[in-house]
């Protein structure tokens, strides 16, 4: 009897989150609307400066911007878990991309003024406020549940390059076509992460729920964040962050390094800045901690080197190494943090806790921002740089003290991770965990923004 010959099995790719259209349609969506984000300040701080304004205008155009948001994002939690939030991302790109369409008509026909300049950003504030939380809260459902990591990572890694390729086509833009064109760019971008966005169809996280008040979804948000008690309180030193870095970046950081090292060095910074950004994406592609969330706790403190490194030296070398290590920590931080959420939030409730996420830091970057002038004039510019760097290395080792924050796992992406789960401390972070004496807990259920650049 002859023997069987066997039978060639081809084998089988890896999945990869790439591979699955709504996702890839999702990426391309954010990335547009990403690179848009970068041309937009640019061109509108030139917009204001061309119409005749002054700083005092462009920082009322800005703030009224950031207000709309504050006002708005809970609301578009409420509506990114109400209702189908493909749809609540379309719409709201499309009403951006016509207001700021819009803008961009005006300063083309010479009849804008900065009045109706900072009117048109409020709306784009608000709109974008509205489709916010839904974007953050929709990649889970675009790839199987063992894909969710990397497509948390390479959604981050395209964005932030995305930002850095507008940044740097915005100087180009405004400088060959003008602001008003420029913004007519950004306004095609917004329209173009529309119809992206509309190609990413998956089952709806929640049945679509009519009427319902909302106060009362606002407070079910509310209580999910507290539900968790390493969400909470990693907001709360987000929103520390923010009030403390805001200022110095945003005020601090221009003086003291323009006046001491010069103008152009403080672009060379932010580019390292940005730099780090992109690397720290590069790594969380292949590095794949189990305790992610701690892991990024720990590397969150390397925010601190950036205020730190203009507040004790005029070496560029250093403050471009310092603005590096802000974007690389920050950065795997943040996967770590998306990942979490998005693993252990309930789903029909993962907008509104982004939206709690968002405006903490839409609320104390501008008090930051407000506060750090006068205080800096009175301490010192260099002295309150070290105090932010001591604020946020603080914080951040206070949040490392919590048991949930320490040992929340992420799940297993495959085979391998579940047959490393019980060794995978010893690549991951056991050497770094605080000798802390407290009573055990058992994580009833799974458990785990900063903000990021947008």
């Amino acid at each position: 009897m002859p023997s069987p010959t066997p039978t060639s099995v081809a084998p089988t790719r890896p999945d990869s989150a790439l591979r699955h259209a709504p996702f890839r349609w999702l990426v391309a969506g954010a990335a547009v609307n990403s690179l848009g984000n970068g041309i937009a300040p640019v061109a509108l701080a030139f917009a204001v400066l061309d119409l005749g304004g002054d700083a005092t205008d462009l920082g009322v155009v800005v703030g009224l911007y950031a207000l709309a948001d504050v006002l708005m994002v809970l609301f578009g939690g409420v509506l990114g878990d109400r209702f189908e939030r493909r749809t609540v991302m379309q719409l709201s790109m499309v009403g951006a991309g016509l207001a700021q369409g819009t803008a961009a008509f005006l300063l083309v026909t010479d009849a804008a003024t900065v009045w109706l300049l900072a009117g048109v950003g409020m709306l784009i504030g608000a709109l974008g406020a509205l489709g916010g939380p839904s974007s953050a809260a929709i990649t889970p459902q675009t790839v199987p549940p063992g894909l969710l990591r990397q497509a948390v990572v390479w959604r981050r890694l395209a964005q932030n390059t995305a930002v850095i390729l507008g940044s740097g086509a915005a100087g180009l833009l405004v400088v060959g076509v003008g602001s008003g064109w420029a913004l007519a760019v950004d306004a095609a971008t917004f329209l173009a992460a529309a119809v992206a966005f509309g190609r990413v169809r998956v089952p709806a996280a929640t049945e679509p729920v009519a009427g319902g008040s909302l106060r009362r979804d606002v407070a079910e948000g509310f209580r999910e964040v507290v539900r968790h008690t390493w969400l909470w309180l990693l907001l709360l030193q987000a929103m520390l962050y923010h009030l403390f870095y805001g200022g110095a970046q945003g005020v601090l950081g221009p003086i003291v390094v323009g006046d001491e090292i010069g103008r152009a060095a403080w672009g060379y910074a932010l580019a390292a800045m940005m730099t780090g950004f992109v690397v720290g994406g590069l790594v969380t592609v292949r590095w794949r901690p189990r305790r992610a969330l701690h892991v990024g706790t720990w590397f969150l403190a390397l925010t601190a080197a950036f205020p730190l490194a203009i507040a004790v030296s005029d070496s560029l070398t250093l403050v471009l190494l310092g603005a590096f290590l802000h974007g690389f920590g920050l950065e795997i931080f943040s996967v770590g943090w998306d990942l979490s959420i998005q693993e252990n939030v309930r789903p029909d409730k993962l907008a509104r806790v982004y939206s709690f996420d968002m405006v903490g830091s839409y609320v104390a970057r501008p008090v930051g921002l407000a506060l750090t002038g006068p205080v800096a004039e009175v301490v010192g510019y260099r002295a309150w740089l070290a105090v932010v760097a001591a604020v946020i290395a603080a914080s951040v080792l206070a949040s490392l003290l919590n048991h949930d924050v320490r040992h929340l796992e992420r799940r297993p992406e495959d085979a391998e991770d579940a047959e490393d789960a019980g060794t995978a401390d010893a690549a991951d972070v056991t050497a770094l965990t605080l000798p802390v004496a407290e009573p055990q807990q058992s994580l009833a259920e799974p458990q785990v923004n900063a903000a990021r650049p947008s």
